[in-house]
């Protein structure tokens, strides 16, 4: 899936629209929630995760079965739910000695099938 890096188009003058960034100045949001945004997609840049999340939005499984299905250790699927758990991509329940893990809510859901749509149209 490379894909050649094309170079971003530039403008050949120095106008400033003042009025177009001032509106999108009074819009964007707080430092701190991009850098917040930032970090959850950083979570989405690890192929195992995402694997992982994949297979939870199909059903709630515990880390046996991830580990089965993905051929990993139970202690490699553990660190990545570890890491998903503290991003609240995913929750756990525990039933006697099995913890089962799904997504966190309707939400990781749609970033994720939303994403699967966009790279599905880039490909068109």
């Amino acid at each position: 899936m490379a894909r050649k890096i094309q170079p971003a188009e530039r403008c050949d003058c120095d106008v400033i629209h003042e009025d177009t960034v001032n509106q999108v100045r009074e819009k964007m949001p707080q430092e701190e929630n991009l850098y917040d945004l930032a970090e959850l997609f950083k979570v989405f840049g690890d192929s195992t995760r995402i694997k992982i999340l994949w297979a939870l939005d199909e059903a709630e499984m515990c880390v046996c079965d991830i580990a089965f299905l993905l051929n990993m250790t139970q202690s490699a699927i553990s660190h990545q739910l570890r890491v998903l758990k503290q991003a609240e991509l995913v929750k756990s329940r525990r039933e006697g000695k099995i913890v089962f893990y799904s997504l966190e809510d309707e939400h990781v859901k749609q970033i994720f099938e939303q994403g699967l749509i966009h790279i599905s149209e880039e490909s068109k």
